[in-house]
């Protein structure tokens, strides 16, 4: 299978390129996120499932935006083929719904410790309906902020 070709992707409108790779794997109920580099390293994420299954979720962080603080979801697995692409100036997150799962991820800009950003899982504001009810959570995850109190430099630029 062929995961990425820049002329396919440039022609679906996603242009970008990506100078670094990352790998995780986790276990059933493992809830990861909700994760976002700042500027000015800010990372668009390509993330694919390797093997098992996640739901995936993406939150608009973009200040101004009219879909501020809205979400998506998708169901990623290893036998469904699709990959999520997420833009910067938006958070991202997954929760593991197998019994493991190894999630690839491409970034347009390498890992900087001193920007990287989070939200919390479960902020109201938000409001996502994981599919897990006590998911197992980092320390790092477990003391995000809520959205409105998390430092974000990201502001929504209208096109037109």
């Amino acid at each position: 299978m062929e995961t990425y070709r820049h002329s396919e992707f440039a022609a679906g409108g996603i242009p970008v390129r990506f100078p670094q790779l990352s790998y995780s794997r986790s276990k059933n109920a493992v809830l990861r996120g909700l994760h976002y580099q700042m500027r000015p390293k800010a990372q668009a994420k390509l993330i694919s499932v390797v093997r098992g299954e996640i739901f995936d979720v993406v939150v608009d962080i973009r200040h101004g935006s009219p879909a501020y603080g809205g979400w998506i979801s998708a169901i990623l697995s290893d036998g469904g083929h699709t990959m999520l692409y997420v833009p910067e100036g938006f958070a991202h997150g997954f929760c593991v719904l197998s019994g493991e799962a190894d999630v690839m991820y491409a970034l347009t800009a390498e890992h900087d410790p001193a920007l990287d950003r989070g939200i919390l899982w479960s902020d109201p504001r938000i409001g996502i309906s994981w599919p897990i009810r006590n998911p197992i959570l980092s320390q790092k995850d477990a003391s995000l902020p809520p959205l409105e109190a998390a430092d974000n430099n990201f502001e929504y630029e209208a096109k037109g």
